[in-house]
């Protein structure tokens, strides 16, 4: 186990330090310009869409949007920014920024094409995402075999015991739980959410989602409010060791520019999920009247993860006298000890039911993902059922386990899932491109709710095998 964990290591130091981290800049500077800065043009209409109805039995536009957000706002927004500042310094939170507003566009087209390529499931649901699109738009089953492979090992899987991982490590230091029962109750938690279909999983997410991002979020006004006078001299840290690189260990063992970068990207990626194509097949399960509303709702989703809630955790940690370049606190544990900072006694009991929010939305949003990937594979209940068991078997791993190789599978499955994604959208995004065009146009004509139909784009019809949109 130790040299097939040095050999992912060695994997993982080159697809994110030597290719990733440039060819998601480079799309993402890309799609900003072709779509004509659509991520800051387009947040207004995205807030206007977001609660639009849908009719009895169907999956609503702010239930996918609330599943996709769910998988998003997990331990990345909590241990992955800390971990990210840990290592990367100040400055990796300034290119978790830039990864946000860049990927904004990356998420649009992704999720547009997810809707655009959906397919009607046997409940009545639809299904899509990344394999689907990759199996009609490009007539490639292998690819989309390969991509489906990928998620399913990294959000059904390794994700899965990642953020159960976290779940008992802050139950165990907020109240001292178990983390065997841990590990049982979060099983059954989550298999009484997993066995009920997209429909409950919908359900649940836009209840909790909400309710715990509200609540971390007043942590964080609060955090600032009260050290209103420091925020300044933050922002200014952050940019500036953005280039500079500085004390992120401290010293002669500072951190380079390139590893601010990388954490902050990898992190940031990991968190938002922007261009990865996890988060299309949450958009394709909703019934919505134009694929460009649930484009501009899984941007939005990025914005709201990225620059609102890791922010947020940056704040609280760079408020406080936690964070300390070098220092043996890191991940959860910077963040726990800077909640402590601010709220007090309390800080520790708040943080394990926020962790534990956040981590349990995640493993529901993962298992929506996963699913409709096997459903692709092979449309099989008893597939369905064995499946689901394996989750639920990594959930009770993670809560019990050692996670290092685990983290690093886990970054290691992304990076293949995020390659695979991104090569086929920017193949694709002409498709994205002609529905944007098409929805403007409508809204421009004085039509409040766009309606697509699949001839609106030439050559599109013929390359749907379950047409949605005629």
């Amino acid at each position: 186990m130790d040299a097939i964990h040095k050999i992912i290591i060695q994997i993982n130091g080159w697809l994110w330090g030597y290719l990733l981290i440039y060819v998601l800049i480079a799309i993402g500077i890309y799609f900003t310009v072709r779509f004509g800065f659509l991520q800051f043009r387009g947040i207004k209409r995205a807030a206007k869409v977001t609660f639009a109805k849908a009719g009895p039995g169907e999956i609503s536009s702010f239930q996918a949007f609330a599943t996709g957000l769910a998988s998003r706002v997990g331990t990345g927004n909590i241990a992955g920014v800390a971990t990210a500042i840990s290592v990367g310094g100040p400055g990796a939170v300034f290119w978790m920024w830039i990864t946000a507003l860049l990927g904004m566009s990356s998420a649009f087209v992704e999720a547009t094409l997810a809707q655009i390529f959906k397919v009607k499931a046997d409940d009545g649901t639809f299904r899509g995402g990344p394999a689907y699109y990759i199996q009609q738009g490009l007539g490639s089953r292998g690819w989309g075999i390969a991509f489906a492979v990928s998620l399913l090992l990294a959000f059904g899987l390794v994700f899965n015991a990642v953020q159960s991982n976290s779940i008992s490590d802050a139950l165990f230091t907020g109240f001292g739980v178990d983390k065997t029962l841990t590990g049982i109750l979060v099983v059954a938690a989550s298999g009484a959410v997993i066995f009920g279909g997209a429909r409950r999983i919908g359900k649940v997410a836009e209840i909790l989602v909400p309710v715990m991002a509200i609540a971390y979020l007043l942590v964080a006004v609060y955090a600032i409010v009260t050290h209103i006078a420091e925020l300044p001299a933050v922002l200014v840290t952050i940019v500036t060791h953005a280039f500079s690189g500085e004390a992120a260990l401290g010293g002669f063992a500072g951190s380079t520019m390139k590893q601010a970068a990388e954490m902050g990207i990898k992190r940031g990626l990991f968190s938002n999920e922007a261009g990865m194509g996890s988060a299309p097949n949450a958009a394709a399960s909703a019934s919505t009247p134009h694929p460009v509303n649930q484009g501009l709702l899984q941007m939005l989703g990025v914005f709201i993860d990225t620059i609102v809630i890791c922010s947020a955790t940056a704040f609280i940690i760079l408020l406080s006298n936690a964070y300390v370049p070098g220092g043996a606190a890191k991940g959860a544990a910077l963040t726990q000890a800077a909640v402590d900072f601010h709220i007090g006694s309390g800080g520790s009991a708040f943080m394990g039911i926020a962790v534990f929010l956040f981590a349990f939305t995640s493993i529901i949003g993962n298992y929506a993902y996963a699913e409709s990937n096997i459903n692709f594979i092979k449309n099989d209940r008893n597939l369905r059922m064995v499946f689901r068991l394996m989750v639920l078997g990594m959930v009770m791993f993670g809560a019990t386990g050692d996670l290092p190789l685990v983290w690093d599978m886990a970054d290691l499955s992304m990076g293949f899932m995020a390659l695979i994604n991104l090569v086929a959208i920017l193949l694709l995004s002409k498709f994205s491109l002609a529905a944007w065009k098409d929805y403007s146009s409508q809204l421009k004509a004085g039509i409040a709710d766009p309606v697509f139909k699949s001839k609106s784009i030439d050559g599109l019809s013929e390359k749907l095998s379950d047409n949605a949109w005629k």
